[in-house]
């Protein structure tokens, strides 16, 4: 695959035996986002757990306290006074079976995916469609509630999902390219710190083992990921 310019030219001011800190992977990492569209940021780290153990599952979400840089698309299983919340809060698709038909035959114009309980054991015969692309709702994501209008705020002010893939590797997004470096710290911050609590107690040796920072067309940077408190005054005392 031929790269650009710009990411070669980045790609060789990164040293791959160097574990960055955040505020340097930042810079790195914006440095090195020159498509023609506003880049996302990106976080992949290698966990030290066995997704085939149901004890060993990592997965959660996190309200970045920038938001995403980008406003999700929320379609809402519900009926009543609770369909109604949500189209209050700004879902974007509210409904029940007509909707459930519709996902069936294929259309997934949505990012993300609410539902009230009772709904439930129909949207559960989704499970094909929306379970691979990991659009499935789920009680402990929060976005299998009665709270509805709580649920479509947090994901439309910044709430994201991860979940640990078979291979023991996590990904997670902290923000758009063009935000500043103290927007995408204090994303960083907050994934990592959710992360770091939802450490199975029965995973044994290093939790994190490797973690690396990149933009979608940009290289990889390296993250120290060792570094959990106080990252931007941190920096700027190892600069002073």
């Amino acid at each position: 695959m031929k790269r650009s310019k710009t990411y070669r030219a980045t790609a060789e001011k990164i040293d791959a035996d160097k574990a960055y800190s955040p505020l340097e992977a930042v810079r790195l990492a914006k440095a090195g986002a020159k498509a023609k569209y506003d880049e996302t940021v990106e976080v992949a780290m290698r966990l030290g757990v066995d997704p085939r153990k149901a004890d060993q599952m990592v997965r959660g979400t996190v309200n970045l306290p920038n938001g995403t840089g980008k406003t999700a698309r929320v379609l809402v299983f519900a009926n009543g006074d609770k369909a109604e919340a949500a189209k209050a809060a700004g879902a974007d698709f509210v409904g029940s079976d007509e909707l459930l038909e519709k996902v069936a035959g294929g259309w997934l114009d949505f990012d993300a995916i609410v539902a009230t309980p009772d709904l439930m054991g129909k949207v559960g015969r989704l499970g094909k469609v929306l379970g691979p692309r990991g659009l499935m709702p789920n009680p402990k994501t929060g976005t299998v509630t009665m709270d509805t209008a709580k649920a479509v705020s947090d994901i439309k002010g910044g709430k994201i999902e991860f979940r640990v893939d078979k291979h023991a590797n996590l990904h997670f997004i902290i923000g758009k390219a063009s935000f500043d470096e103290k927007q995408l710290v204090e994303n960083y911050a907050a994934a990592l710190e959710e992360i770091l609590r939802l450490k199975p107690a029965s995973s044994k040796g290093r939790y994190i083992s490797k973690a690396t920072m990149s933009t979608t067309m940009g290289p990889g940077v390296p993250l120290d990921f060792t570094k959990t408190r106080n990252l931007l005054e941190e920096d700027a005392q190892a600069e002073a």
